[in-house]
């Protein structure tokens, strides 16, 4: 179906126009990513619950073991609490915090970050009730997986399962430790006393991590296939040590990251993966970080091989190693089919600190095919992070709730079936199934801020619930997040990644969420920091047609420099109509074939058309001549 539109014919004019570059709105993602946690909460939901639908669940967990286990995190789309999985959730929160917590409080986010964090180690605390004793699960994925339940219906087994010195699990507890002395080191200063707290449990558990080794797995049985240990527990144990370091400063675990290096493959095992199996590139990336900030002591030499394994995976990522990431013709980086997006979440925030500790000290990273500066490293995180706000062949918006099309029929039995406090009639395990899951519509509930699985090989994508591998969130994807979208929203003024960490006490958060705009005749939003081109839109016009309000806009490029511009490559999303002014070139634009160039302190317009608020537009890549 097509509409008749009276058009002025639309010429690129030179302009001399002041402007600024339009982009992602990083603040909103960042609130969303962090809403998306509240979601997944299990047990009491305290009184500043944010995501409304959701209601207490879980509240007998660990009865039937005799132990308090209400609180934590479930994993994904399940009712399941999967220890591993959440305690790299939390960990990977708390070093975004670390890095970007100065930049989380200035857009009023810090807080909720940090309650975030707490939430997982609050529970954290009541599952080690003993020093050599872990609860690593509660639920089971199999029982589970039967039923389409909400939370707060939940009819499959609640049993517990944990580690202790019979039943080892030296990945569970390292990783635990990891998270535990990483969330003391951003409660220092605003509760030391919870922050010391949470340091002595990470300390009893490196101890039983280390002294009592085995594969949790096997000690847990029922975890194997949902969240089996392929990589072993030596990578967790340089890991937690790792991070131990950072805590306390103590020479001890310095030593141990370096004594074991070889022996446990954190000099020599180059793994361009992440996540919450996989720990060896974040080792390598916090070995990095101690040589840079001189804190190697006599361990230099070791700490510099770890960090060739940390600079081995950044141009493994970028494309600049004999062993890079294989990426989707959009020009992201993929791994596998299920659940691809939690190693571009992960490989992003690792590019990016790598990228600020080297700014920092004015290097740059080694690769095969030359040295990478570190704006290269960082310009490619935040491709991959447009990439899943939108700016990708499908247009798609991979965080729900943000963008104007994202994923509607999300794999997560709380947003799929209606809230219990709208209709509070039960919903049984084969009634969830026939009524909810299978229905082709709309989840009734908005899982704001959720990161889905993401799109295949080819960037094809299906939005349907039970396509699990790609419309499945987890807290996973979502928590490394935080840090980039902090870092992207703030920019690079007053970073100094190198230095003592300081988080400051959060305020109550002052951002709140915008009512749904609709669209209307204004400018699109400015970027903060200045550009050599920039780009600017407002609506000329508008008219209405069959019950659509249709708008023209018109797009002024400017070139800043004092030289020419060459070669200009320009991304749009969420355009959804007709542009005029450009050459279509491959997932972008180009000059239109009657320009070659933009002369410094010139300009080009372009307009298009569509009923919607302005598209995202902007620069993906030039050449000043």
């Amino acid at each position: 179906m097509g509409i008749c539109v009276k058009m002025v014919t639309c010429m690129v004019v030179l302009l001399f126009a002041p402007v600024a570059f339009a982009g992602h709105d990083y603040a909103k993602a960042l609130t969303k990513s962090i809403l998306f946690f509240e979601a997944q909460r299990s047990g009491y939901l305290p009184e500043n619950q944010r995501i409304t639908w959701r209601a207490n669940s879980g509240l007998e967990d660990g009865k039937a073991n005799g132990i308090d286990l209400v609180g934590g995190y479930y994993d994904a789309g399940d009712n399941v609490k999967f220890g591993l999985p959440m305690a790299f959730t939390v960990t990977m929160m708390a070093w975004s915090i670390i890095e970007y917590g100065k930049q989380m409080a200035s857009s009023g986010e810090l807080g909720h970050a940090m309650d975030a964090v707490k939430w997982g180690t609050d529970y954290f605390i009541k599952a080690h009730p003993e020093p050599y004793v872990l609860y690593g699960e509660v639920g089971d994925g199999n029982t589970d997986h039967l039923c389409w339940q909400r939370p707060e219906d939940m009819t499959t087994s609640r049993q517990a399962y944990r580690i202790d010195t019979t039943h080892p699990g030296s990945e569970l507890a390292a990783e635990t430790a990891a998270a535990m002395a990483s969330a003391s080191i951003i409660f220092r200063q605003s509760n030391p006393a919870y922050s010391n707290e949470l340091l002595e449990h990470a300390k009893q558990l490196f101890d039983f991590a280390d002294k009592y080794r085995g594969k949790y797995d096997s000690s847990i049985a029922v975890v194997q296939k949902y969240y089996m240990s392929i990589s072993g527990y030596d990578d967790e144990l340089l890991w937690a040590a790792a991070w131990l370091y950072q805590a306390t400063n103590d020479r001890y675990y310095l030593d141990y990251l370096a004594n074991n290096g070889d022996a446990f493959g954190g000099t020599s095992w180059s793994v361009a993966e992440f996540g919450w199996d996989v720990k060896y590139a974040g080792t390598q990336v916090l070995a990095a970080k101690f040589l840079l900030q001189g804190n190697a002591g006599e361990h230099v030499a070791v700490l510099e091989k770890y960090q060739q394994m940390a600079e081995s995976f950044m141009c493994a990522c970028i494309g600049k190693s004999s062993q890079s990431v294989q990426r989707t013709p959009g020009g992201l980086l993929y791994r596998q089919s299920w659940n691809n997006l939690q190693f571009v979440t992960s490989s992003s925030f690792l590019l990016t600190v790598y990228a600020d500790y080297l700014a920092s000290v004015g290097k740059a990273a080694q690769c095969d095919s030359g040295p990478a500066q570190p704006t290269e490293l960082f310009n490619f995180a935040k491709s991959q992070v447009d990439y899943i706000l939108g700016d990708n062949p499908r247009a798609t918006s991979y965080m729900v709730g943000y963008g104007n099309t994202y994923p509607q029929q999300v794999h997560h039995r709380g947003s799929s079936i209606v809230s219990i406090k709208v209709d509070p009639s039960f919903v049984s395990c084969s009634g969830g199934y026939s009524t909810w899951f299978g229905r082709n519509s709309g989840d009734p509930n908005l899982l704001d801020g959720a990161i889905v699985g993401g799109p295949g090989a080819y960037d094809d994508f299906a939005d349907h619930r039970d396509n699990y591998e790609q419309t499945e969130p987890t807290t996973y994807n979502n928590a490394p997040l935080l840090g980039v979208l902090a870092r992207l929203n703030a920019g690079s003024s007053g970073l100094s990644q190198l230095l003592p960490v300081l988080v400051p006490a959060p305020t109550t958060p002052i951002r709140k969420e915008n009512p749904a705009a609709t669209p209307k005749p204004s400018s699109s939003p400015v970027n903060r920091a200045p550009s050599l081109i920039n780009i600017s839109q407002n609506a000329t016009t508008s008219w209405n047609y069959r019950g659509k309000t249709y708008y023209r806009y018109s797009v002024i490029v400017a070139n800043n420099s004092p030289k020419t511009v060459k070669n200009l490559h320009i991304g749009i999303s969420k355009l959804y109509g007709p542009l005029w002014g450009l050459t279509k070139y491959r997932y972008g634009y180009v000059f239109p074939a009657w320009i070659q160039s933009l002369p410094g302190g010139k300009s080009l317009e372009f307009v298009y058309i569509h009923a919607a608020s302005p598209a995202d537009i902007w620069i993906s890549g030039y050449k000043l001549v």
